[in-house]
């Protein structure tokens, strides 16, 4: 009662560009002007990028230029030749999986003695550990070869030393300021790394390890052709930028993928239902990435090992029969601790006040924790951290917003950990269950000890365009720019002042499918994942949408798909409804209000008024309260005074508050006799500090 929740408001960023230097590139490219336009936008510029960008040609730099690449070959090859038995040692996620994969199968076909293991998410964690060393050499192995993983491992690669076992770390992770004794380390980042791209997945690395132990002389057509579509599924998974190198191994692998060649990755596909359509960046990361992740997150990983490498078809037919069950595991799991999650802070709303959401729960499944988070802080538009407790320890995950060093504030609590690690946008942890409390308000007073409001989700927008522009020739004009991703999102564009026309529900009520207009323009699009009841916007409002455009085909021709990514009220201050939403929650962490602040936030007679005059008008709201402010006062009370509003109206009982799926709802309770609103708690609270400044907006 008194609560209000929310869901996440995202701030549109419109990337500026230079019209003029676009028509210039485009004369000098030949290239439609739209490209061009979104080239400049992305960074590439001079010819050179530009021509890096848009060329189908295979130009890896030297793999010799990685750090201990030459010491890495050369202790591979010493136990190829002397048929030693070697460990490829990967990581549980997609592109551990597909590193070792690529591995294992390559030390094969050269006739070596190899085996790989992969650890138990659950019971070993993350990255090396004695006793993965101690099985392996009790099998006999004298040389482990990390894939994905490694470079942290300092003191397991000791004590593999001391068993007569050399190891070779093959990573892309951050090294610390110690490296591992081990026989090589290759990571593209350690310092004074000659190499003019760095940004490889796991996969990555470990292509271009198999591209040195081929030698100059062999090229790369050859090991594309066998190994890029494992490669390609490894770096999508990772999210790294599909810029370089990364590029041309996703590009090559794409190919590799729709020709089917491999009989494990067919079989993954026709599992998936994906198997007749394009294969893109989109296909991968959407229908192979996540089944493949799931085998770590709910079981062995071995499972999909094998599915990569093996060349029987009946085989793979099972295997990825068994791999998607893993995925449908985990997705009823995952959606499980969710709404495990959410009933957790709707019993305790306050913890969505907090900049950093952190949620705990006994017995959470920990393999999906990080995906929860992941939800929970797109849904809200914050950092947060889910915790799975069992007995007297707890293991987090956490994912964050740009702008926001998940990994820094995370590491202020470092007394409070027995192990972390991670990156700005995630993070992994564990601790005493007893410190669950101590580490969410660590995390919160790192968070507020930084300069600056918190940061704000954002969208990126390419340009706007006029709908009566659009046309199946754009996105088809865009294929230039696959395949997007990482540091290469698909195009995002705008269509500015449009008028809601139309809204009917398709899909079983699952989705929308909306006409606006504009002038004499009418464009269809589609609103996915969208119900009419959780919809905030009706016929007659003038919105801006932001949308992708696909061209598809329909009954033998392509057809523009018009999707919508975003929608906001046209005009709507962002900055405003981003300040109002943290003036109200400073309050409601109790936090001391400046005199200013204070006026800011006190309701007055008539923003009551207008509040309740909109939600009696329209039966009640569901939706965002920054779509209900933007309808409410257009230029009236501001969001923090409406998030107020609604909260005294709860807590005086005027209406309810509460939460459904990813809307905000308010329903209004029967009437009964006339409610003093100046009996608030809240509005007492806050009217004390106002009066001290000699402000009063006196509420009736």
């Amino acid at each position: 009662m008194g609560q209000v929740t929310h869901v996440s408001i995202r701030k549109w960023h419109i990337i500026p560009y230079d019209r003029a230097a676009a028509k210039r590139l485009a004369a000098r490219e030949g290239i439609p002007a739209l490209l061009a336009v979104l080239l400049q936008t992305r960074g590439f510029s001079d010819p050179k990028a530009v021509g890096d960008m848009l060329s189908d040609g295979r130009a890896f730099c030297d793999p010799f230029l990685l750090p201990d690449m030459d010491r890495a070959v050369a202790r591979v090859g010493k136990a190829l030749d002397g048929f030693e038995k070697i460990a490829v040692y990967g990581d549980y996620d997609a592109d551990g999986v597909t590193a070792t994969a690529m591995v294992y199968s390559y030390l094969e076909s050269c006739g070596g003695n190899a085996v790989y293991y992969i650890p138990d998410r659950r019971r070993e964690g993350y990255g090396m550990n004695r006793g993965a060393v101690d099985a392996l050499h009790a099998q006999g192995v004298t040389l482990i070869l990390t894939v994905d993983t490694g470079i942290s491992a300092l003191e397991e690669i000791d004590y593999a030393k001391s068993l007569g076992i050399d190891t070779v770390v093959t990573d892309h992770h951050r090294p610390r300021s110690e490296l591992p004794k081990a026989a090589a380390v290759v990571d593209a980042w350690r310092e004074g790394c000659a190499c003019p791209f760095r940004d490889y997945s796991g996969a990555g690395v470990a292509f271009k390890l198999l591209s040195a132990l081929e030698g100059p002389e062999a090229g790369t057509d050859a090991l594309l052709d066998n190994y890029a579509d494992l490669a390609a599924i490894g770096t999508i998974g990772d999210v790294v930028p599909l810029t370089g190198e990364n590029r041309l191994l996703v590009k090559a692998g794409l190919e590799s993928i729709a020709r089917a060649d491999r009989p494990g990755i067919r079989a993954l596909l026709e599992a998936a239902g994906a198997d007749r359509r394009a294969v893109t960046a989109d296909t991968v990361a959407f229908a192979v990435v996540p089944r493949i992740n799931a085998t770590g997150r709910m079981g062995s990983s071995e499972y999909a090992v094998r599915l990569l490498t093996t060349e029987s078809p009946e085989e793979a037919g099972e295997l990825a029969a068994k791999v998607s069950e893993s995925n449908g595991l985990r997705r009823r799991t995952e959606d499980e601790v969710l709404e495990q999650a959410a009933a957790e802070l709707d019993r305790n709303p306050a913890l969505l006040y907090d900049r950093v959401i952190v949620v705990a729960g006994e017995g959470w499944h920990d393999g999906v924790i990080g995906i929860v988070a992941a939800r929970i802080t797109e849904r809200f538009g914050k950092p947060c951290v889910v915790l799975s407790c069992a007995g007297d320890e707890a293991k987090g995950s956490g994912r964050s917003v740009e702008g926001f060093s998940l990994f820094d504030a995370v590491s202020s609590c470092g007394r409070l950990l027995t192990k972390y690690g991670g990156h700005p946008m995630a993070a992994g942890m564990s601790l005493p269950a007893g410190n669950v409390g101590a580490l969410r308000e660590g995390l919160n007073r790192y968070a507020a000890s930084l300069p600056g409001p918190m940061p704000a989700p954002s969208l990126r927008i390419d340009c706007f365009l006029k709908p009566e522009k659009l046309s199946v020739e754009i996105p088809r004009s865009l294929e230039a720019l696959e395949p997007f991703g990482a540091g290469n999102p698909r195009p995002l564009f705008g269509l500015a002042g449009v008028t809601v026309a139309e809204i009917a529900p398709v899909g079983g009520g699952k989705h929308l499918r909306l006409t606006v207009r504009k002038g004499g323009a009418s464009v269809t699009c589609m609103k996915f994942g969208t119900t009419l009841d959780d919809f905030p916007f009706r016929p007659g409002d003038t919105v801006d949408l932001a949308v992708t455009l696909e061209a598809r085909p329909y009954e033998g021709h392509d057809t523009l798909s018009v999707v919508v990514r975003d929608i906001r009220f046209s005009g709507e201050d962002e900055d405003a409804l981003i300040r109002g939403r943290a003036l109200y929650e400073k309050f409601r962490r109790g936090e001391a209000l400046s005199p200013e602040e204070s006026a800011e936030l006190l309701p007055g007679r008539e923003d009551c008024a207008a509040v309740y005059r909109a939600l009696r008008g329209g039966g009640g709201y569901r939706g965002s309260p920054e779509s209900l402010c933007c309808r409410v006062s257009r230029g009236g009370a501001g969001l923090s005074r409406l998030l107020l509003i609604l909260a005294v109206f709860a807590e005086r009982g005027l209406v309810r508050l509460g939460r459904s799926g990813g809307a905000y709802t308010v329903q209004l309770s029967p009437a009964k006799e006339k409610v003093r609103l100046e009996d608030s708690p809240l509005l007492a609270s806050l009217r004390g500090t106002a009066e001290k400044a000699g402000e009063t907006n006196g509420v009736a």
